[in-house]
C-alpha cells in the first residue's frame, strides 16, 4: 500500500501521540523517523501533537535537537528542512519516572483529554503495567485512548498472560494494538491481495496444487551489543514466536468474510490452532537449532556467539532455528511449512517461497528428465517484490522434433515497478493505522497466546532433551541438520537463489 505524498490530512483526526521511551533505540531508529515521514507525506492532521516521555531531565529545546539529530542519522535519505520546520512544531517533552505513578500528573499539562490519545509503549514490557497505573492515576484514560504494545510480549505463555492482564485491567481489547512490524511490510500486506484478488492463486492455494512452503528470515548480523537480552530470548522467542508465525498464518489462512480486523484475525487464529504440536515425541525430527561459531560474513571475520562481548561461555541459547511445521486442516493436509531463521547467515533476506506440485506427466524429457516445480517467491526484504518461476520454450529454430525448455522468471520488483513512488517503512504504515483506528494489521491477544502455546511446547522439549545446539560457522546457512530436514523428503532450501542483502 503506497503512501501518496500528495495526500491531504483532512481524513485524519487530530491526535495526541504520546511516545513512552522516546529516547530509546526503537524510538530513535524507527518511530520518530516514521512520524517524520508521515509529516512529509502530509498524513498527519495539522493539530496532531507528539509528546515524548522519558525519565531524563531535559529541556524542550534539547529534546527537539536530539530528535532532529536522530532523524537525520537514521532517515536513510535526504533530510527535508521544510518538513522539519512543520514537524518540530508538533514536538513536546515531559520528564516522567515511569515507575512512579505520581509523576504522571505532569502528563496532564501536555495532552488534551478531549482528543484521541495514542500511547506507544516503546519500553520493556515489564513496565507496561506501571505505565497503565500511572495513566490511571493521572486520570487520562478513557474509552478513546489507544495503546500500542511492542512485541514480543513476555518470554512464554505464562509471562505473556501476566503482562496482557496488567494492560487489560485498564484497556479493552479494542483499544490495544500489539505491533509486529512485519505485518506492515508492503509484500506481507500484498499477500492478502495476491491470494484473494487473483483467481490464478485463489483456486490453486491448497494441498491439491502446492507441494510445500518455505518461510525464511535470515540475518547477517550477530548480537549487536544485545547479548544479555538475546541470550534470554533466543531465536525461537525473538523471531519464530512472532514474525514467522504471523507470516505463516497469513499464507495459510482461509478467506476472511471481510477485510475488517476481526475477520482477518479470526482466520489467522484458526491456523495457529491447527498447527500440529511439536513435543518430546517428535522434536528431534521436526526441529533443528544451532549456535554460530566464528567465521566470515561477506569477507569480514566475525566472532562466534560465545565470543561476543559479555557472553556467557556456557550458554546453550539457539541463534538458528529450522522447523517443519504442519497444519492439520483440509486445505493444508500433507503440505509441510518449513520455517528457518538465524543470525550470522550469509545475507539479510526474508522471503516466502511457495513450491507448486510437479506436472504429473512430462512431455519434455529431452530438455528435463524431471520437470522443475513452478515457484512463487514473495520477497519481504531487501528487494520487496513477487517472482514466479515458470517453464518457457527456448526461442529460435531447431532441426530436432523436440521442444527445448528453460526456466524463466516473471519478476515484479516493487522498487522498479513503482520507482516514481516511495515505498514506506513498515512502521510508517502501522503508525498511520493506529491513528486511523484500524486494528487489522495488529495482533490480538488470543493469537499471541496460541503462538506461545505452540512455541512453549518446542522449548520444553528442547529443555527435556538437554541436547546442545548444533554449531554452524558464521557466514553459512546454518547447521547441516537443517539441510537434512528437507533432504530426507527430497527437498532443499531455496537459499542458492537468494539475492544478496545489505
Amino acid at each position: 500500500m503506497i503512501i501518496d505524498t500528495g495526500a491531504t490530512n483532512s481524513g485524519y483526526e487530530p491526535i495526541d501521540f504520546v511516545l513512552f521511551g522516546t529516547l530509546g533505540d526503537l524510538a530513535r531508529r524507527k518511530l520518530l523517523p516514521s512520524l517524520y515521514q508521515l509529516e512529509k507525506a502530509k498524513l498527519l492532521n495539522s493539530d496532531t501533537n507528539i509528546i515524548g516521555v522519558a525519565r531524563q531531565d531535559m529541556q524542550q529545546a534539547e529534546y527537539v535537537a536530539k530528535v532532529k539529530e536522530n532523524i537525520s542519522k537514521f532517515l536513510g535519505e535526504t533530510f527535508c528542512d521544510e518538513t522539519w520546520q512543520r514537524f518540530e512544531q508538533r514536538l513536546d517533552y515531559v520528564q516522567i519516572d515511569m515507575k512512579n505513578a505520581e509523576d504522571y500528573s505532569k502528563l496532564c499539562e501536555h495532552v488534551d483529554v478531549s482528543r484521541t490519545m495514542v500511547c506507544y509503549f516503546a519500553t520493556p514490557p515489564s513496565i507496561y503495567g506501571d505505565i497503565c497505573k500511572g495513566m490511571e492515576a493521572a486520570n487520562v484514560i478513557d474509552p478513546s485512548v489507544r495503546v500500542v504494545l511492542e512485541k514480543p510480549i513476555g518470554h512464554d505463555l505464562a509471562s505473556s498472560k501476566v503482562i496482557n492482564e496488567q494492560v487489560a485491567a485498564f484497556f479493552s481489547e479494542r483499544q490495544i494494538y500489539r505491533i509486529d512490524h512485519y505485518l506492515g511490510k508492503e509484500t506481507v500486506l500484498n499477500l492478502i491481495a495476491l491470494r484473494f484478488a487473483n483467481s490464478i492463486f485463489a483456486t490453486n492455494w491448497d494441498h491439491n496444487c502446492i507441494d510445500h512452503v518455505q518461510i525464511s528470515v535470515a540475518e547477517s548480523v550477530g548480537i549487536e551489543g544485545r547479548w544479555g537480552y538475546f541470550d534470554d530470548a533466543g531465536q525461537m522467542r525473538d523471531m519464530v514466536q512472532n514474525h514467522l508465525l504471523q507470516i505463516l498464518s497469513l499464507v495459510a489462512m482461509e478467506p476472511p468474510t471481510t477485510l475488517d480486523a476481526d475477520s482477518i484475525r479470526d482466520e489467522k487464529l484458526k491456523v495457529l490452532k491447527a498447527l500440529r504440536p511439536i513435543n518430546s515425541s517428535n522434536v528431534a525430527e521436526k526441529t533443528v537449532r544451532g549456535q554460530y561459531v566464528a567465521g566470515f560474513v561477506r569477507g569480514a571475520e566475525v566472532p562466534g556467539y560465545l565470543e561476543e562481548p559479555d557472553a556467557n561461555e556456557k550458554s546453550k541459547t539457539e541463534t538458528f532455528v529450522a522447523i517443519k511445521a504442519e497444519i492439520d486442516n483440509w486445505r493444508w493436509a500433507g503440505v509441510p511449512f518449513y520455517l528457518r531463521t538465524g543470525k550470522r547467515l550469509p545475507n539479510k533476506t526474508s522471503e516466502v517461497v511457495i513450491y507448486f506440485k510437479r506436472q504429473p506427466h512430462n512431455l519434455f524429457g529431452d530438455s528435463f528428465t524431471t520437470l522443475p516445480q513452478n515457484k512463487l517467491v514473495i520477497r519481504l526484504q531487501p528487494d520487496e517484490g513477487v517472482e514466479i518461476t515458470v517453464m518457457n520454450k527456448v526461442p529460435g529454430l531447431t532441426s530436432s522434433r523436440s521442444m527445448d525448455l528453460q526456466k524463466s522468471k516473471l519478476n515484479l520488483s516493487f522498487s522498479e515497478a513503482f520507482e516514481a513512488q516511495r515505498i514506506p517503512d513498515a512502521y510508517e504504515k502501522l503508525l498511520l493505522e493506529v491513528m486511523i483506528g484500524n486494528q487489522a494489521l495488529f495482533v490480538r491477544r488470543d493469537e499471541i497466546e496460541q503462538a506461545w502455546t505452540w512455541v512453549d511446547s518446542i522449548k520444553a522439549a528442547w529443555g527435556k532433551s538437554n541436547e546442545p545446539a548444533e554449531s554452524y560457522q558464521a557466514g553459512t546457512w546454518g547447521p547441516v541438520s537443517s539441510i537434512a530436514l528437507l533432504a530426507r523428503e527430497g527437498r532443499s532450501w531455496y537459499e542458492s537463489k537468494m539475492k544478496r542483502g545489505k
